[in-house]
């Protein structure tokens, strides 16, 4: 009898080791594979069976949870919607994340193993922890002046704080409520169809992902890379550029709608955006040199993220003589965000630098306990402190006495450049209506803040399209809210 209990037992403890051999090989090989297997349920049902971490901006969540009572159990929710929508994103029990929900989504879900109270937690429990919280650099008022000044235009606005790169305010419009495409179900899917099936493309965020001709405030841009280079040495000196401007190589002549541009000088250029004389300098430049300018401003580079991705700005690396010179103002196949445009004015705020431009100031716990800061970073040198100051005083002037004056604010040193940009087959498009500045209040070591509108009106007359008239009144409106804070902070 007793051989027979051990011959049991011994059968038994052969089938135990089988059995936690088999446990250990399907944990250690296959785990992952089985997580990644779309029958499988419970990855999906874990990670909706608690809220997530909030999304905060000014120190008060925009978004919150729900309980939806089904299997997938907690739902995204967002205070107002459209106003952060370009900022948060939608985090979707059906079409997933996008933006903040989804650079951050392992903070967010509580999977990123910084939320652990020990290392290696998460993974030998295989759990997750209470969601955490992503807090934002965006200031409400700008936002808010951002979004009611495009009004459902079609466009976006872009305001950093120079000195750190610091993202005050991200919009873009027409917007969407990303709360209707939080859970399952047929509603969620007719939300889908209708955004997606929509002429104004509401979910296409304008400001980090839509590159349009920049344009005239785009000769900022070939202004510095002229004066880096010793093309022009005295901005007030005569440029020698005829008007007309014959485009090299061709029998095409270059308008201006400025008058006076004929042989102007750099200052007069900017004040007034003369075409003729920004092309001639971009020519004189060479192509080799407009390159190396234009990418220490961050055209081309493929790689930025804020954490989102950004598109990026183009300018050809090959070309003619004729369309280097459409391309120094701005036309012919270049191209950039609004963020781009953003950094264009921020370097030229902050002294020839543009600090890397970023959307998340923290991460914590769900208990406050920080786990991870952005710090402030250089992207790149755009031109000398030099440079820097002469644009600076050119800008300053296209806003005190040039093309730029909607943008003035009373006590304040403002700098802008307009741009009213072609596009389209022969340039038969609605021109898009550019401005980008930056300001600085009296008695301040430094501007406060650097900004880029873009507005696409289909709707307006052609005629009645500008730079400084459409897009200006904006960027002023943004300005005020960033000195008004910057004044409260002060005291």
């Amino acid at each position: 009898m007793i051989r027979y209990i051990r011959r049991a037992a011994a059968l038994c403890l052969v089938l135990l080791a089988a059995l936690l051999v088999n446990a250990a090989r399907v944990m250690v090989f296959e785990a992952e594979e089985l997580d990644d297997n779309p029958a499988n349920r419970r990855i999906a049902i874990d990670r909706y069976a608690e809220p997530r971490g909030e999304i905060v901006v000014d120190g008060k969540p925009v978004t919150g949870s729900r309980d939806s009572g089904q299997q997938l159990r907690w739902e995204r929710t967002y205070r107002q919607g459209p106003l952060y929508a370009p900022v948060t994103g939608y985090a979707s029990q059906t079409y997933g994340t996008t933006l903040v929900e989804h650079a951050e989504d392992s903070v967010l879900g509580g999977t990123d193993p910084m939320l652990a109270p020990l290392p290696l937690w998460n993974d030998l429990t295989r759990g997750r922890q209470p969601g955490g919280d992503v807090l934002t650099t965006v200031r409400a008022p700008m936002q808010e002046a951002a979004y009611r000044g495009l009004d459902g235009k079609r466009g976006a606005v872009v305001a950093i704080e120079p000195s750190s790169g610091r993202i005050l305010a991200l919009v873009s419009s027409p917007s969407y409520d990303p709360g209707v495409l939080s859970g399952t179900g047929r509603k969620v899917k007719d939300s889908w169809k209708r955004l997606n099936s929509s002429p104004n493309q509401p979910m296409l965020n304008r400001a980090l992902r839509s590159t349009y001709p920049p344009g005239s405030t785009f000769k900022i841009v070939t202004a510095a890379a002229a004066l880096d280079a010793g093309v022009v040495r005295d901005v007030d000196a005569p440029t020698d550029t005829p008007d007309p401007f014959v485009l090299p190589g061709t029998r095409q002549v270059l308008p201006n709608e400025a008058k006076g541009c004929g042989d102007a000088s750099l200052a007069y250029a900017i004040q007034w955006s003369c075409n003729t004389v920004m092309a001639g300098l971009g020519v004189e430049v060479g192509l080799a040199g407009m390159v190396d300018a234009v990418e220490r401003f961050g055209f081309n580079d493929t790689g930025l993220r804020v954490p989102s991705w950004v598109a990026k700005s183009n300018f050809d690396r090959a070309m003619s003589p004729d369309q280097l010179a459409q391309s120094s103002i701005g036309q012919f196949d270049t191209t950039a965000t609004p963020l781009q445009m953003a950094m264009v004015a921020s370097a030229v705020a902050n002294h020839g630098e543009i600090a890397r431009p970023y959307l998340v100031d923290r991460t914590t716990t769900s208990g406050g306990t920080t786990v991870d800061r952005t710090g402030r970073r250089t992207y790149r040198q755009a031109m000398t402190p030099s440079t820097a100051v002469q644009l600076q005083r050119l800008m300053v002037k296209a806003v005190e006495e040039g093309t730029g004056t909607n943008a003035a604010i009373p006590g304040a040193r403002v700098g802008g450049k307009t741009g009213t940009a072609q596009h389209g087959f022969g340039n038969t498009g609605t021109p898009y209506a550019w401005f980008i500045a930056w300001a600085q209040a009296e008695g301040t070591a430094q501007p406060a803040v650097a900004v880029a509108v873009v507005v696409e009106d289909a709707e307006a007359s052609r005629t009645d399209i500008s730079g400084g008239g459409s897009a200006a009144p904006i960027a002023r409106r943004v300005m005020e809210e960033a000195l008004r804070l910057e004044a409260e902070a002060r005291g």
